[in-house]
C-alpha cells in the first residue's frame, strides 16, 4: 500500500485529509517556540502547510519527507521557495541522517501507515531525534478501523512509545478543526 497507493491518491486528487491550512493545534504549538535554529522534520508531509508556516516564521532548518511524488509536486508548486535540499523524497522508514532533529511534527502521518508498522514508527522516531528532542503533533482518538486513516487510543499508543521515550503526554486537542473535534489527541513525546 505504500508508494503506489499514495501516488494514485495524489494523481486522482483524493486527498480528503488535506485541510488547506496549518492544523490549528500545531500552529499554536509553533507560535510558542522561541529557538528558530532548531532542526524540524515533518514526515509524510503531503502539502506541508506546516513546513511553509515554519519557514515563513523563520525556522529555516525545516525538512520534509514524503513518499509520493504527487505530494512533493503539489507542495513545490504552491511553495517554490522551499529549499530543494530540505526535501526528502523517500520512504520515512528508510530515512537516514547524520544530523538528528530537535523536533518532529506529526500531522496525519501516523494514522496513514499500516497499524503493524506503528512500533517501527516509534523506534524510527527515537532514532531520528536528538537527546531531549520532541515528537509533537496530532493522533486520532477513535477505534482502530479499516483505513487509512487508522484510529487508535491513548492506551494503544502508549504501548509503542513508552518503551522508547521518557515522557509521553497525550491530551484531547481543544482547538481541532470542526470535523475532527473530539477525535484528536495532542501528543508531546520527549526523548531522554
Amino acid at each position: 500500500m505504500e508508494k503506489e497507493f499514495w501516488d494514485k491518491r495524489w494523481k486522482k486528487k483524493t486527498t480528503g485529509w488535506d485541510m488547506g491550512q496549518v492544523s490549528p493545534p500545531i500552529q499554536a504549538y509553533i507560535d510558542q517556540l522561541i529557538d528558530k535554529s532548531i532542526r524540524v522534520l515533518i514526515p509524510g508531509c503531503g502539502n506541508a502547510y506546516e513546513a511553509q508556516y515554519l519557514m515563513e516564521q523563520g525556522f529555516k532548518n525545516t525538512f520534509i519527507v514524503e513518499i509520493s511524488q504527487g505530494a512533493i509536486d503539489s507542495f513545490k508548486a504552491r511553495y517554490p521557495e522551499f529549499p530543494e535540499d530540505q526535501i526528502f523524497h523517500q520512504d520515512f522508514f528508510e530515512l537516514e541522517t547524520t544530523h538528528p532533529f530537535d523536533l518532529i511534527l506529526e500531522q496525519t502521518f501516523f494514522c496513514a501507515i499500516q497499524p503493524e508498522k506503528r512500533n517501527e514508527y516509534a523506534v524510527k522516531m527515537k532514532a531520528l531525534l536528538k537527546p531531549k528532542g520532541k515528537l509533537v503533533g496530532l493522533m486520532f482518538d477513535f477505534p482502530l478501523e479499516s483505513g487509512p486513516p487508522f484510529g487508535g487510543s491513548v492506551k494503544e499508543y502508549e504501548t509503542y512509545f513508552l518503551p522508547q521515550f521518557t515522557t509521553v503526554k497525550m491530551d484531547r486537542a481543544h482547538n481541532s478543526i470542526e470535523p475532527r473535534q473530539g477525535r484528536e489527541l495532542f501528543v508531546m513525546i520527549c526523548s531522554d
